[in-house]
């Protein structure tokens, strides 16, 4: 950077950060307000119209996958939504892992961003058609890997090497705009979707992500791309024993996320049916869509960053802040005391069978606020205590731990109409209390293994 750069860097305004900047975050604000409108409506899109038997005939490739699910014996299909939210949502954690080769080995980030923004377009166009539904989610899966890791590459292009504090600033700032599409997404889509129908609010998805795909074409000049040179690397020196010790105990702290991980994404998907079917949602206004909700919790993680950070820092002030794994703990432990909530509502539904509306906002943002005790305290102690050989690696490895969460959290979402509504909630902050307990029992062990970071 020239000093007049770094001058301005240091005042830290807007104008200190590349326009680049702009235009990625303004396109991850109108991706994810489509993944996000678009997730909040699935499950219950399944459950009241695809799988009944007047939609169900028309997906192409809806009987096979059926058949496959019921090898074991016939589901309902409330168990067969759940289980297609489960794989779907699990399926767009793993993805970028192969939409970052595409872009490191052929492509280029701003070609692999290009595809998978075409692709996203098409997938939400898709949903608005029985026929073409599991071709959308197909289409969803494979651009949200090809967008999703690569932008989050290309602002971190956009600095030079040494403006590390301005770098993160700059993610901060993106950060944000993917936290006001998730808030302003369900509520856009539910309420088109309440007002016009399910495929009304899946077409407002996809023109919100051609607005996405506009955007980030508009910024192109802006933006740092190179095609990846076919260039032999230099193999790296095997791990030393203790990089070794290190890195299994990461995997180790990755593996036991698994279950907040199960817990905590159970609100977008039976969380939202359970409302829809057993929450007081009426208003003086009207009946509220149930699909609002997952702005609750996307609003409330936000909400809730500036006073767990003034928190700790008065904690740190005082001796008395949790290590980074205590902290993961408490956070697993947050998301079962928020499913207990739903199962508290549930007995305490009036004669009609209806919970307070006051239930499931408490424990929607008891889940926001765990979510930010947990995941980002694992990725930055990941990225603090990883050995170089493997750091990146394990970053990527983390999110196999939302893959693994989603797919086993449809599983388990497939036993909800055989149970009573407290006793599943129950069995989710069950879950979550275990994932909890196992963090507490191994947390002195890795301690030891992952050195000063984690105390």
């Amino acid at each position: 950077m020239t000093s007049a750069d770094q001058n301005v860097a240091a005042r830290g305004g807007l104008s200190a950060h590349p326009k680049g900047l702009a235009f990625l975050a303004a396109t991850e604000l109108a991706e994810r307000f489509s993944y996000y409108g678009m997730t909040a409506l699935l499950a219950l899109y399944l459950i009241k119209q695809l799988l009944l038997p007047d939609h169900a005939g028309n997906v192409v490739g809806l009987a096979p996958l059926r058949a496959l699910f019921e090898m074991r014996g016939p589901i309902s299909n409330q168990a067969f939504a759940s289980l297609i939210f489960g794989w779907y949502s699990g399926l767009v954690y793993f993805t970028p892992i192969l939409g970052g080769l595409l872009a490191d080995r052929w492509l280029g980030p701003r070609r692999t961003v290009i595809l998978g923004a075409l692709l996203m377009c098409g997938g939400h166009l898709a949903m608005s058609f029985d026929a073409s539904f599991l071709a959308a989610l197909a289409m969803l899966i494979l651009g949200s890997g090809c967008l999703k890791g690569n932008i989050a590459a290309q602002v971190g292009a956009l600095y030079p090497p040494d403006a590390e504090s301005l770098r993160a600033r700059g993610f901060t700032l993106y950060a944000t705009g993917i936290n006001i599409g998730a808030v302003l997404g369900p509520l856009g889509a539910g309420t088109v979707a309440a007002l016009y129908g399910w495929h009304a609010g899946f077409a407002l998805a996809a023109a919100v992500m051609l607005v996405a795909f506009c955007i980030y074409l508009a910024g192109q000049r802006h933006f740092v791309d190179s095609v990846p040179a076919r260039i032999d690397r230099l193999a790296l020196p095997p791990l030393t024993a203790e990089e070794r010790r290190r890195t299994w105990a990461l995997i180790g702290l990755i593996a036991l996320t698994i279950p907040a991980n199960i817990a905590y994404p159970m609100i977008w998907n039976i969380g939202i049916v359970w409302i829809d079917q057993h929450v007081d949602l009426l208003s003086p206004f009207g009946a509220v869509p149930a699909s609002w909700f997952n702005s609750v919790e996307s609003f409330s993680s936000i909400a809730v960053a500036a006073p767990l950070v003034a928190l700790w820092t008065w904690q740190a002030r005082r001796g008395r802040e949790p290590g980074s794994i205590a902290k993961m703990g408490i956070g697993s432990a947050i998301v079962g005391g928020a499913a207990l909530l739903f199962a508290l509502g549930c007995l305490t539904a009036g004669v009609d069978g209806r919970v307070s509306v006051l239930w499931a906002l408490a424990g929607f943002i008891g889940m926001g606020t765990a979510f930010m005790w947990f995941w980002p305290i694992l990725l930055a102690l990941i990225s603090q205590t990883a050995p170089a050989k493997v750091n990146a690696t394990l970053m990527g490895g983390a999110y196999l731990s939302l893959f693994a969460g989603s797919t086993i959290m449809g599983w388990v979402g497939s036993f909800y109409d055989r149970m009573g509504n407290a006793a599943f909630w129950t069995l989710d902050a069950a879950i979550a209390f275990g994932g909890a307990l196992a963090t507490f029992l191994a947390r002195k062990p890795l301690q030891r293994l992952l050195g000063s970071a984690t105390s």
